[in-house]
């Protein structure tokens, strides 16, 4: 009898902590579960730093993007407790998945604008022409998230084409006169991942900024300064030239068996 109390402590002591969450409770996941498992993350300090960076934290909850991650993963997928974790209107709860337009039609924070384009929005079938749709936008939030989706593709979608990037640039042109800072800051982003994607698309991005910066507004000159600034900078073209390299490597490999491959500078 006298060790049945350990064992008991022993069984205390294995319960899961909230950062361990039993796999039963993992498919019956509920919004007011989710937003529990969130609050228990959440701190002031962070929602301090948030707000630092022009984030609303009126309902923040201050939890970091690796613990949403985490938590994501352990739920799954599950687009009706998507759906109803963005009608909490908690912030945290609203980086997730799916009805881009109508989710667009709610943004209210930069943030939540590049966590959705970043994490989900660039990997639709769709990203492309909503990028474009959105740039047009007038709302400032839904308009950012037209340009953040062209720098999320400039980075993450390997597969597409120069022409896909080229046609987003007189966007970036058109729309270089918005003062607003999450929108300028958001097509400045877009000419420079877009000109740092390859040496074509550099030399356009480049030329980009000739014309944006001819524009004359004060947010123009900005956008066209900062960029070129980085697209013409030694690292930015030391990266270019290992990406020329490892594009005529790739074709030789492919094309022939030949072992000389010439590199062009």
């Amino acid at each position: 009898m006298a060790s049945r109390p350990e064992k008991n402590r022993s069984r205390v002591q294995m319960l899961p902590s909230h950062h361990q969450i039993p796999r039963t409770l993992l498919s019956q996941m509920t919004v007011e579960l989710v937003v529990q498992e969130l609050g228990k993350r959440g701190s002031s300090k962070a929602r301090e730093g948030m707000s630092r960076f022009g984030i609303r934290t009126s309902k923040a909850l201050g939890v970091s993007i690796p613990q949403i991650r985490d938590l994501a993963r352990k739920i799954g997928t599950n687009h009706e407790l998507a759906q109803q974790l963005w009608i909490t209107g908690i912030h945290e709860a609203r980086i997730s998945e799916d009805q881009m337009e109508k989710w667009a039609l709610e943004f209210d924070s930069w943030d939540v604008v590049d966590g959705c384009c970043g994490n989900l929005f660039d990997k639709t079938g769709f990203a492309i022409r909503k990028a474009h749709e959105w740039s047009k936008r007038k709302e400032e939030f839904v308009k950012r998230a037209g340009f953040v989706l062209m720098a999320e593709l400039a980075v993450h979608d390997k597969k597409a084409s120069n022409q896909t990037f080229l046609d987003f640039l007189p966007a970036t042109v058109r729309e270089a006169s918005d003062e607003r800072n999450f929108v300028k800051k958001a097509v400045n982003w877009a000419v420079r991942q877009i000109g740092k994607r390859n040496s074509v698309l550099n030399s356009a991005a480049i030329k980009t900024c000739a014309e944006i910066r001819n524009s004359g507004s004060g947010s123009a000159k900005w956008i066209a300064a900062d960029a070129l600034r980085e697209l013409t900078s030694s690292s930015v073209r030391k990266k270019l030239a290992k990406i020329k390299i490892y594009g005529r490597i790739k074709s030789s490999s492919a094309g022939s068996n030949c072992h000389s491959i010439r590199i062009l500078s």
